[in-house]
Formats: C-alpha cells, sequence, structure tokens
C-alpha cells in the first residue's frame, strides 16, 4: 500500500500541471538539444535523441521527481575532442562506460555525500549557471534584428503579466504559442527553431558502440567517461538538492545517482549520447507548476511527437519565444539574496560563493567551480574550528608552579591537523612537576596529528621526570590511541618520540 501510494504521488498528484509544465520544458529543450549537438560535433539527432531517452528513463528510475534530465552544455563541452579525433562511435561507447561508473557510485551510495556541499558552494553554483544561461541566450541578441528584440521583450511581458491574469497555464508556454502565432501569421524576419539543425525524421534503433573491444579503445574512453560520470553527477545532485529547497520536497541521492547512470547506459544504446540534469529546464518545469515525474516523462514523450509528428510547425517556432523563456529562467536561477544581504553575510561564506562564481564564468565547468568551492569551505572550516580550541590549568594549590607540584589541564574543543600546534604550545613546561593529569573529558582526537601532539606532550613532561595520565578520552580517540599512539605504550622508552 505504501508503494502504490507513492507510486500515486509522484505520478499522479497533479497530472494536468504536469502535462503542461512538461509541455513547456520539450518546447524548450529543441533549440538546446540543437545546440549541445553542435558543441559536441555531431548529428542535431544524437541530441535529441539523448534529451528525450534520458528524461524518460529518469522519470522512471530517478531519485528526483520533477528534475529535468537531457543533453546537457558541461557535458557536450567535454565530448568535442573524443568525437574529432576517434569518431562517433567512440563517444557512444564512451557515454555507456559513463554510465556504467554512475550505477556504481550508486549502487556504492556515494551520493548522499553532495550534503558536504555548503550553502556558499550552492549559491556560488546557481549564481553562476544563472549568468551563464543568460550569456548563453546573447548570440541570439546579438546577431538579431529589432524584430528580435520585440518579440523577446513581448515574451517577457507575457510571462510576467500573464500570472496576474491566470495562473491556470504556465505563462512561458502561452508566451511560445502566441509569438509563434504572431510570427507566422504577420512573416516576422526572426531566427526560427528549424535555422539551428535539421530535425530527425525517424525513431532511433538500437544500436551497440561500433568499437574494438580492446584495452586500447578503454584506455581513450575510460578519462573521457570519469569526466563525464563526475562532472554529470556533480550537476544532477546539486540541481536536485535545489529543486529540494524550491519544492520543499525530499529526494533520494542514491537512486537519482542510479537512476543517472541507466538514462547513460540507454541513452548511446538508442543513438544519444550521455547527459544530466539540467538547471535551467528544470527550473522552467517547477516554476510551470511541474513537481511529479510524470512531468518529466511528459517532457521527453512531448518532445519525441515534436521532432517525428510536428517538426514541421516546431520548425517556426521563433527563438526570440524561447529566448524570452530562458532569460526569465536565468533571473529565477541567480540567487540575488547572496548579494543583497552581503553585508550582513560572514566574509568566509562570501569569498567562497564569489570564487566559485568566477571559476565557473571563468571556464564554464561547472565541477571546477564546485570542487574549489568545497576546498575553500573545508579550509575555513578547519580554520575555524582549529580556534577554538582551550586549555585551561586547574589550579591544584598554592604550590602548583614549584617543583614537585601536581599539574591538571583541562582540554576542550578539536584536536586535529590544524589545532594541533595549538594544543601542543598551550602547556607549561617550566619547572619539573612531580604529576601532570590531562582531561580530554570535553575534546576529541581525530586524526593522526592529535594523537602525535598527545604523544609529545607526555614525553616531553616524562622526559622530565614526570609521571603522566591522560584521562577521560571518549571510546573513539581511545581506539585511535590504541592504534596508533606511544605514550600508553609502557613497554617504549620515556624518551621516544612520534611523528605523524
Amino acid at each position: 500500500m505504501t508503494f502504490l501510494t507513492t507510486l500515486r504521488r509522484e505520478w499522479l498528484g497533479q497530472p494536468r500541471a504536469d502535462l503542461l509544465s512538461g509541455t513547456v520544458v520539450a518546447l524548450a529543450l529543441i533549440p538546446e538539444a540543437l545546440a549541445f549537438s553542435f558543441i559536441a560535433g555531431v548529428d542535431p539527432a544524437v541530441g535529441l535523441y539523448a534529451s528525450f531517452v534520458i528524461a524518460m528513463t529518469i522519470a522512471v528510475v530517478g531519485g528526483r521527481p520533477a528534475m529535468i534530465s537531457a543533453a546537457t552544455g558541461a557535458m557536450s563541452l567535454l565530448m568535442g575532442g573524443l568525437v574529432r579525433d576517434h569518431g562517433i562511435e567512440f563517444l557512444f561507447a564512451a557515454s555507456l562506460l559513463t554510465g556504467l561508473i554512475q550505477v556504481a557510485i550508486g549502487v556504492l551510495r556515494l551520493g548522499r555525500y553532495v550534503r558536504f556541499v555548503s550553502k556558499s558552494v550552492m549559491s556560488g553554483f546557481v549564481n553562476s549557471l544563472g549568468i551563464l544561461i543568460f550569456l548563453a541566450q546573447t548570440p541570439q541578441l546579438l546577431h538579431g534584428n529589432w524584430q528580435t528584440f520585440a518579440m523577446v521583450g513581448a515574451g517577457l511581458a507575457v510571462i510576467y503579466l500573464f500570472p496576474r491574469l491566470t495562473k491556470a497555464v504556465p505563462s512561458p508556454l502561452v508566451a511560445i504559442l502566441a509569438l509563434s502565432a504572431v510570427a507566422i501569421a504577420f512573416h516576422v524576419d526572426v531566427r526560427t527553431v528549424g535555422d539551428m539543425g535539421k530535425l530527425p525524421t525517424t525513431l532511433p534503433v538500437f544500436h551497440l558502440p561500433a568499437v574494438p573491444l580492446t584495452w586500447e579503445t578503454l584506455r581513450l574512453i575510460a578519462p573521457v567517461s570519469l569526466t563525464l560520470a563526475f562532472v554529470g553527477l556533480l550537476e544532477s545532485l546539486l540541481t536536485a538538492n535545489l529543486l529540494d529547497d524550491i519544492t520543499d520536497t525530499p529526494s533520494d541521492k542514491d537512486r537519482e545517482t542510479r537512476g543517472q547512470g541507466i538514462a547513460n547506459i540507454v541513452s548511446p544504446l538508442l543513438g544519444g549520447m550521455a547527459g544530466c540534469a539540467m538547471i535551467g529546464q528544470s527550473m522552467i518545469n517547477v516554476t510551470s507548476g511541474g513537481r511529479g515525474r510524470l512531468s518529466t516523462f511528459w517532457a521527453g514523450l512531448f518532445l519525441l511527437i515534436l521532432i517525428l509528428v510536428l517538426r514541421d510547425w516546431v520548425a517556426r517556432i521563433p527563438m526570440a519565444a524561447l529566448v524570452a523563456v530562458m532569460i526569465m529562467v536565468s533571473i529565477k536561477t541567480f540567487d540575488w539574496g547572496s548579494v543583497t544581504n552581503i553585508r550582513s553575510t560572514p566574509a568566509q561564506s562570501t569569498i567562497v560563493m564569489l570564487a566559485v562564481t568566477l571559476t565557473v564564468l571563468a571556464t564554464h565547468d561547472l565541477s571546477k567551480g564546485v570542487v574549489l568551492g568545497v576546498v575553500l569551505s573545508v579550509i575555513f572550516f578547519a580554520r575555524k574550528v582549529g580556534k577554538v580550541l582551550a586549555v585551561r590549568e586547574i589550579d591544584t594549590g598554592p604550590s602548583s608552579e614549584e617543583e614537585g607540584a601536581v599539574r591538571r589541564y583541562v582540554v576542550t574543543g578539536q584536536i586535529f591537523f590544524v589545532s594541533a600546534d595549538l594544543f601542543a604550545a598551550a602547556f607549561e613546561f617550566h619547572g619539573k612537576p612531580r604529576r601532570v593529569e590531562i582531561d580530554l573529558t570535553g575534546a576529541h582526537l581525530w586524526d593522526l596529528t592529535a594523537v602525535a601532539a598527545v604523544d609529545k606532550v607526555v614525553f616531553r613532561y616524562r622526559r622530565q621526570g614526570a609521571e603522566v595520565e591522560v584521562i577521560g578520552m571518549n571510546q573513539a580517540a581511545a581506539t585511535l590511541v590504541e592504534r596508533v599512539g606511544r605514550h600508553d605504550k609502557t613497554h617504549l622508552p620515556e624518551g621516544a618520540g612520534h611523528s605523524a
């Protein structure tokens, strides 16, 4: 019953809204798929086949309802060299291997670790995507005439004003239909979808990559496949996180990882290339009211209907209408709060956000920006936590500073590679205390460097002839010391050192 309830909620929770939003997405997918095919250096049919196959497959096996996956620019940029040097069949093989790698990552349940991506990294991610989505529309504007600008302006007006009349129909769909009707009726001189490339006329057929099954082939495609797998999962899981926040619903990241892999296995077997989640189209879907798997499935199915049955009409859709929709998406994608609240935001968070944004804009590579952001976040966090360490000497009587006194230290905070030196420097080694007690009840040892720091302090006191006792370690710290520590090994000489 739980399975049937979940199935009904995810597929039939709001069929009308899902079908309408999926229709908008399908129309927006066509020029994107054509453009990405051009970037990858393949026939337009490869991008279009990939888009509808991946969308329909991920709707069934993915972990984030309403998210749109298809051929993408981030993936296409990585494919051009392989296609140019070795041909389309090697791209099919690389795409197939990409899917297998992603399925393996999903089986190992590694997708959940996307939660380590901080809010600052997410802000930089969506900001760079918002800017890139807008910049991707500039060729249409720079090479357009006054009619193009007029239609883009009219499209934006419809998108933002139509919801004041009714929200029963997504305003982006209304804008596309209205501008298409005007362009066709009055023969407006603007670029159309048909100008982007020739649409396929037949269904895809099952096709195994025609490459030799040798180690040489694996050597050629493995680096490309690993990069595609990483970039695809990174973009997909971060987009899933974004939709989780927008829709206030959870998603299964490990299932999404496996689903992306399955979709990328099916795609090359039907003449398509590897793909991943598309933040632009996903935003179109959710802002148009899509919430269920039906919206994603219908987007893929309707895309197939458009290119095979309605291709003559689709070819006449003005690009200005789709540019207007994508400009709206770029505006909604950008995290404006990260700019307006920059004065009240911690400086380290702002630095991370800007670093991610600028890196992605400079390289057009989402993975580089996000990896840099995660590294910076870890460094800033480690520095911050490393400073939250206190070593207090407890007064044991008037003779605590004299030779032969008893000293007791209470340590609180986290001891690891960043704070280890601070820990070791906090002890008083002057004089010759008879006994030293180090209380770690409020502290935690995280790594080998932490254990080495404790060893260093203990052995230094022992060399002065003091009896040293370390107490209060939690179970995890005690286990770590038992494995790699030296101060607790009575058979070792007291003057022995330890390095890590």
